[in-house]
């Protein structure tokens, strides 16, 4: 049972030189991980977001716009579970890494003939599931040094090795107890395993985790709230964006931000997606929403949630933050990717850092500096703030969307987005052919209240009341497909759905930009956003699109599987308008198109498509 769901207004109730000193220990002198030369081979898919910078694009070209038509089914995988599958399946040479939501299965698969090498299971008390927030979504395994990496629901990483499915060393990283999940990807990065915790509506502190890929030791471990030993923070060398440049951040800049205790309980969970620049050797990742979804019981800025991090990924030390929401009202977590790439902004090359948040709200900022370039709305919906002002980075709230008015709760309706977003954590793609990333989107608005509720450990800690649905005076769609222009801030196109684009989308050297939507439809269209193709598959689609080469042959993969956030409603047989943190009821005709189901599909071009000279290169490989 999905926890949340059911809760109703009348049951809802030092010094730093230690830390520092763990941060900077040696790791053993344990290898780097291979997992950066396998990314740059575009036959493999070994990250989850294709590579370390989250860009979702392979220079793979066989599938192109004049063929992608003609794509057919070649094979599919039934995982066995139910519920949602988000993430993908990583390949690596000839074989595949499948996983599954809850309980968090992991399938290798040959490609030579789609047989299972390997299965693991692994044994989680099921008492794991009533703490998931939105679903019991694993948003997919890690690969690096012949070794496959698991975050499990229950706060368990283990490293597995690949070739027979074989645990080397597993390490907690939480406490269900507490209300601590995790459904994140491990991200491999040098020679650390980077994870993080769910559980913002259980008044979990947010933190990000390293370990040591080989061993399974702690390395660093960086809070997003506290004391600034507990956040690996320098308040003289941490900087922010402030009256129009960098500075120090200053001491204790987040517990200034909360109300006496408050920050224990402060919410900054790091369940989304994290990049890496190798040349600055920095990591890039999100922090969530603030606890508790009540705005009134924690007054100020509630930093360091709601934050862009840029952190030493040796020493875990902060070089930058950026806090897109203070004093969230409206639970737009920050965790969405940052896809790093070098753009011309405002006719200026910069090493960028896009993000577009759940706020509503396209960031470009300078990945070096932390400088703040560009804020700019990418849905026309978005009401809630007129603009980001820009010598501040502080969103100008319009004060009839406020949740927090005068010192009073305030049943706030029509605000858009939903808490969902615009954009929830499905990435988007940035395509290095076209300078566009072409983003998944959600197009939908809410009724908001909050109301007073007690922490109790492990318990619900939301106090707030939700209703969705479809952004007024417009296509009555729940989302776009779109094109965004990060250099200058502005969308190039934008495709309506009928239901919210809830897929990671995937562009390719071949003119083709894929995705997936809630009813199940795997999507072709062009650079231009025409729809060259498009394949119903056995259930809505919440995965994100890969691609990968076999013998000469280019493939394109899906899990499909309703759940998540959006879906949970039909995932969990939801039926109440505010059930679902509000999403039963904003998604209640997805039951109409689409049921449960667990499958994998792939894609691939007829021979006959194939060009014959391609075909003769694979032979001789």
């Amino acid at each position: 049972m999905f926890l949340l769901n059911r809760v109703t207004r009348a049951t809802r109730p030092g010094r730093w030189w230690p830390c520092l000193a763990l941060a900077i220990l040696p790791a053993f002198a344990m290898a780097d991980s291979d997992v950066e030369k396998l990314t740059k081979d575009p036959k493999n898919w070994a990250m989850q977001a294709g590579d370390l910078a989250n860009q979702r694009y392979s220079e793979l070209k066989q599938i192109n716009a004049g063929n992608a038509g003609q794509l057919t089914v070649a094979w599919t995988f039934s995982t066995g579970v139910l519920r949602g599958h988000e993430g993908g399946p990583l390949v690596i040479g000839d074989m595949m890494y499948v996983h599954s939501p809850f309980p968090n299965k992991v399938f290798a698969i040959a490609l030579e003939d789609q047989s299972i090498k390997w299965k693991y299971e692994p044994k989680q008390d099921p008492s794991v599931i009533p703490v998931m927030c939105c679903d019991v979504v694993n948003r997919g395994v890690a690969y690096a040094n012949g070794k496959i990496f698991l975050q499990q629901a229950d706060t368990t990483l283990v490293a597995l090795d690949a070739k027979t499915g074989q645990e080397i060393w597993k390490v907690k990283t939480g406490d269900p107890k507490k209300g601590e999940t995790t459904t994140n990807t491990p991200h491999i990065f040098k020679d650390k395993v980077l994870t993080g915790v769910s559980g913002g509506e259980f008044g979990v502190r947010g933190r990000l985790t390293a370990y040591d890929m080989n061993t399974g030791k702690l390395v660093w471990q960086a809070h997003s709230t506290g004391p600034d030993k507990d956040m690996l923070i320098d308040p003289a060398k941490t900087m922010t964006w402030t009256n129009g440049k960098m500075a120090p951040v200053g001491k204790d800049s987040s517990l200034k931000s909360w109300k006496g205790d408050q920050w224990k309980l402060g919410g900054g969970t790091t369940w989304g997606w994290y990049s890496y620049d190798p040349e600055l050797n920095t990591v890039y990742y999100g922090t969530g929403n603030p606890s508790t979804w009540n705005p009134r019981q924690r007054p100020g800025d509630n930093k360091w949630s709601m934050t862009i991090f840029a952190r030493d990924l040796d020493t875990g030390m902060a070089k930058w933050a950026f806090q897109m929401t203070p004093h969230d009202e409206w639970d737009y977590d920050g965790v969405n990717e940052m896809i790093l790439a070098d753009i011309k902004v405002k006719g200026k090359m910069r090493k960028a850092l896009v993000h577009l948040d759940r706020n509503g709200f396209g960031y470009t900022m300078d990945r070096v500096s932390g400088e703040l370039l560009i804020a700019e709305k990418f849905d026309p919906a978005v009401n809630w703030a007129t603009h980001i002002d820009m010598k501040t980075g502080r969103p100008q709230v319009v004060a009839k969307y406020s949740t927090d008015q005068n010192g009073e709760e305030v049943n706030s309706k029509g605000v858009c987005p939903a808490a969902l977003g615009s954009k929830d954590q499905q990435p988007a793609t940035y395509s290095r052919k076209t300078g566009l990333f072409y983003v998944p989107t959600n197009h939908v608005c809410m009724d908001y209240e909050p109301f007073k509720v007690e922490y109790v450990a492990g318990q619900p800690y939301v106090g707030a009341t939700l209703e969705m649905y479809p952004a007024p005076n417009s296509h009555g769609g729940l989302g776009n497909f779109i094109a965004w222009d990060a250099g200058t801030g502005k969308i190039v196109w934008s495709k309506p759905e009928k239901f919210s684009v809830w897929s990671g989308a995937l562009s390719t050297a071949g003119d083709v930009v894929f995705y997936g939507t809630l009813e199940g439809y795997l999507k072709a269209v062009d650079h231009n956003g025409k729809e060259l193709w498009k394949f119903k598959t056995p259930s809505g689609i919440i995965g994100n699109i890969n691609t990968w080469e076999y013998k000469g042959k280019q493939y394109v993969g899906v899990l499909s599987g309703i759940g998540g956030w959006a879906g949970i409603g039909l995932a969990a047989g939801l039926t109440k308008s505010t059930d679902g943190l509000g999403a039963a009821g904003g998604y209640k005709d997805l039951a109409k198109y689409t049921e449960l189901g667990g499958v994998l599909t792939v894609f691939a071009l007829p021979d006959a498509v194939v060009p014959a000279g391609e075909r003769t290169a694979a032979k001789d490989q």
